[in-house]
């Protein structure tokens, strides 16, 4: 009988009873700006937009008069402007820039489309709210109400990138994994695998042959990591030890808690490696922040409110953002009790790590206000809108996971290029999979879905967007193309949209 097991399951149960949600989404939200200003109005980036005299809106008037001053005192930012101005200087160890004290922290964030490595500051602040979510996710699988006592014994892997940071002298940096890693409780280490030492590993490749020659001694009830490099961890233990499923060496396997990219692509392709069906979890873990997950079984994910992160939403359209995804200079702004269910939304977080009024990068989209749950839509600058189609990573996810059901195949990666031809407009598909199919037919049925499930693209299909091309590649394509930018395993992804000229000019001449 798994008596520890018993216990905390129990425990679990008894603490998500207790935590119910609040059902004022605004009032927390202004609760935890108000937290932020007052932690941040001695810094540089404070004193300069006044955020005492916002502060003081928030906390004496009962309307929106707080937000109003908070939009036209503050300008927004990306990264590059917010490096430009103010992280510069932290990096460069000045104190009190945009968040109180030093900063002796930055993850390391790219990914295949860009050139150079982000420095994202994390603070001491960010940590402890990381881990604050990540015990909150951990309470909420009292909602899973199937799954045995025994799990919460087991063995949760963590696959990421290298946890061994680099010293630079004033500060330290890698990838976020490696800063969290370092401040896990002593009392999870028991549970904490691949462990330590394995986990520190930089290259790829031993990092895995690592894993699979202890796979045999781990009892592994959980599983967490970026879908693309589980499957093919997953792939590797199986021929390794000629299993015919992954559950013949940890029979004991319930949950995998994925993030980063829409799932649905992989899904018929993971589950050919189970023996039995398990439970999916979403999260949403970026280098700037813990934004929201799973707290039910068939619900999306919910935004993290109260957790040192203030939330806006920037309606996803031509008035806010150009044909590139680049965002304008005044762009609308709403808080959570002004958005709509259904429509797209780029987010703006401000943070317990400095960022503010800062553009993730991310689309959503509210499909329970009242809960604020969300799905990732995309990337504001991963989408295509040559002539009006509007697609989004989205709709590309979908077509692809349409298609996997319905040849029967494997679809691991997938890029699109949009082009501009001599009189017209066209977008090349460059789709990664190991199995057999007949390319043309793949394209007529990815073509046909996204008539069906995008109201522009069907429009644009008869007039502007006349020339479609499709390449069926091995998947080894694609990972080989990102080893050669340095963008293995961790939390690397494969670019659903390439716009970059010069991006598109190697993958092109890459792949010859």
């Amino acid at each position: 009988m798994a008596i520890v097991g018993n216990i905390l399951k129990r425990g679990i149960g008894l603490t998500g009873l207790i935590k119910r949600p609040k059902s004022n989404l605004a009032k927390i939200q202004r609760k935890t700006l108000v937290k932020l200003l007052n932690k941040g109005r001695f810094t540089q980036f404070g004193e300069k937009y006044h955020f005492e005299e916002i502060m003081n809106a928030a906390l004496f008037s009962d309307d929106k008069e707080f937000y109003t001053k908070y939009k036209k005192l503050v300008p927004v930012y990306d990264y590059n402007k917010m490096f430009a101005e103010w992280w510069h200087k932290t990096l460069a160890g000045e104190k009190n820039v945009s968040w109180v004290g030093n900063v002796k922290y930055f993850a390391l964030s790219s990914g295949t489309s860009e050139a150079a490595s982000k420095h994202i500051p994390v603070t001491k602040d960010m940590v402890k709210a990381i881990h604050r979510t990540s015990i909150r996710q951990i309470l909420a699988l009292s909602a899973y109400k199937n799954l045995p006592s025994q799990l919460y014994e087991k063995g949760y892997l963590m696959l990421g990138g290298s946890t061994k940071l680099q010293d630079k002298g004033d500060y330290f940096e890698g990838d976020l994994s490696g800063i969290t890693a370092g401040k896990i409780p002593f009392w999870f280490e028991r549970f904490y695998k691949p462990g330590k030492i394995i986990a520190e590993t930089a290259d790829w490749s031993e990092k895995l042959d690592k894993i699979t020659k202890k796979a045999k001694d781990w009892d592994i009830g959980f599983i967490v990591g970026v879908p693309a490099w589980i499957q093919i961890l997953m792939e590797k233990i199986i021929k390794e030890y000629n299993l015919k499923n992954i559950h013949e060496i940890w029979p004991n396997l319930e949950i995998y808690c994925h993030g980063g990219v829409s799932f649905e692509p992989y899904k018929q392709g993971f589950a050919k490696l189970l023996g039995r069906p398990i439970t999916y979890i979403e999260t949403y873990l970026a280098s700037e922040g813990f934004l929201a997950y799973q707290t039910h079984p068939n619900s999306d994910m919910q935004l993290v409110l109260n957790n040192g992160i203030f939330f806006e939403f920037i309606p996803f359209n031509d008035r806010n953002f150009d044909e590139d995804g680049s965002m304008v200079q005044y762009p609308e702004t709403l808080m959570i009790d002004e958005v709509e269910e259904g429509k797209e939304y780029a987010l703006l977080i401000s943070t317990v790590s400095g960022a503010w009024r800062y553009l993730i990068g991310d689309t959503i989209k509210f499909t329970n206000k009242k809960q604020a749950e969300i799905i990732i839509t995309g990337r504001t600058k991963h989408f295509l809108s040559l002539c009006g189609e509007h697609l989004s990573v989205d709709n590309m996810n979908k077509a692809i996971e349409l298609a996997c059901k319905q040849f029967n195949i494997d679809i691991r990666e997938f890029t699109v290029v949009g082009k501009r031809l001599e009189d017209t407009f066209g977008h090349h598909w460059y789709v990664g999979t190991d199995d057999q199919v007949d390319a043309e037919e793949l394209l007529k049925f990815i073509d046909e879905t996204l008539c069906r499930i995008n109201d522009d693209y069907p429009v644009e299909r008869k007039h502007a967007l006349r020339g479609l091309e499709i390449s069926v590649l091995p998947v080894k394509a694609f990972y080989d193309f990102m080893a050669s930018k340095g963008k293995t395993g961790g939390q690397h992804k494969f670019p659903r949209v390439l716009k970059k000229k010069d991006l598109i000019a190697e993958w092109e001449a890459y792949i010859q």
